[in-house]
């Protein structure tokens, strides 16, 4: 069982930034590829990025080259960090723990809010 607590997400400007951080309990954090996902008004919930334990990363094509994810493994710690944002990256963000980066499991945090808007 691994629990997950994000934080950093709220208002920011069209072309702005944010660094979303996901805290975990557990002292298996390491051996978990995690991944953040968003879920916007009447949208499914979607993988936006995603660490392995040694590191390799996937990205959604919307985010590519504006969005970077990076664990400390010494920490239990995910993070996002999001340049250029958008309005449609305006979302309730999630971190999770998974197998890979198709096999995820139900460990979902309470979420951050992210807006971006003017």
């Amino acid at each position: 069982q691994v629990h997950l607590v994000e934080s950093g997400g709220g208002l920011v400007q069209p072309g702005g930034s944010l660094r979303l951080s996901c805290l975990a309990s557990g002292r298996a954090f390491s051996i978990y590829t995690m991944g953040w996902f968003r879920q916007a008004p009447g949208k499914q919930r979607e993988l936006v990025a995603a660490i392995t334990r040694v590191g390799s990363t996937n990205y959604a094509d919307s985010v590519k080259g504006r969005f970077t994810i990076s664990r400390d493994n010494a920490k239990n710690t995910v993070d996002l960090q999001m340049n250029s944002l958008k309005p449609e990256d305006t979302a309730v963000y999630y971190c999770n723990a998974g197998g890979s980066f198709t096999r995820w499991y139900e460990y979902w945090g309470q979420g951050t809010q992210v807006t971006v808007s003017s």
